[in-house]
């Protein structure tokens, strides 16, 4: 099945108007000013082998690294329908500790056809100052580290797993309603998905994603190729390390 650039657009619109969908339902849904008015947060969509398909108009630091987090999740546990792994440790693809990320499975067919993921930034996630973004030297000082867990099981909450959060954090009922929020964007990623699924079957929404793929390399390797031979270097720099004088 071959796509013409008509349909290819249409897709694409699907894909991220899902994504950006997920967006509006965590804001919605959250408790804290951080999502809700800040909007410090991030949708995706992923192929069943945890490639990114699409991604709302969110936080470009949270969606560069939000493929690696997924990976890390699909590479540490199984996902079975109903399960929502969390994480936010940055050596598993996280970013820094107060943006925690719920990554799910979308089966169909009896396999994980999507995944769908969404980062938010949580007011407090422990450590050793409120807000969880210290002056530290080391990561233990930042806040509690969550490799990838399950946080729901076949569509039920791990009550252990949650209070071991709670019970690390300074606003655990705003964390909860967070994470809840978070898990409500998941599922209505999930919902669109299916009906997405259900309206155009399987094998063209395969081929969709497939030819998106293939779109964007060509993009990408049509922009490297404008850039003329050479060598480039840059330079940055800050004042100092917050530590040291």
């Amino acid at each position: 099945m071959s796509f013409d650039p008509i349909k290819l657009e249409i897709f694409k619109s699907l894909f991220i108007s899902i994504a950006e969908e997920m967006g509006v339902t965590l804001r919605r849904t959250a408790f804290s000013p951080n999502i809700k008015e800040r909007r410090d947060y991030s949708c995706a969509i992923f192929d069943g082998e945890g490639r990114l398909v699409a991604q709302g108009d969110h936080m470009p630091v949270h969606l560069g690294s939000m493929p690696m987090s997924v990976r890390k999740a699909i590479e540490a546990v199984t996902l079975e329908p109903g399960d929502v792994v969390a994480l936010n440790d940055p050596y598993e693809g996280g970013t820094h500790l107060p943006d925690v990320t719920l990554v799910s499975a979308v089966h169909v067919e009896g396999r994980p056809f999507f995944y769908v993921a969404n980062r938010a930034h949580h007011a407090d996630i422990g450590g050793m100052s409120a807000g969880s973004m210290p002056l530290s030297t080391e990561i233990f000082q930042e806040g509690l580290r969550i490799p990838p867990i399950k946080l729901y099981e076949r569509g039920r909450l791990n009550a252990s797993v949650m209070r071991l959060i709670l019970a690390n954090v300074r606003t655990p009922v705003e964390r909860e309603g967070d994470l809840t929020a978070q898990l409500a964007a998941n599922r209505t990623g999930e919902r669109r998905l299916r009906e997405m699924v259900a309206k155009y079957g399987v094998e063209e929404v395969a081929v969709s994603m497939r030819e998106l793929h293939a779109y964007a390399e060509r993009m990408v390797r049509a922009r490297l190729a404008a850039i003329p031979d050479g060598d480039y270097t840059a330079e940055d720099y800050l004042d100092d390390d917050g530590i040291t004088d």
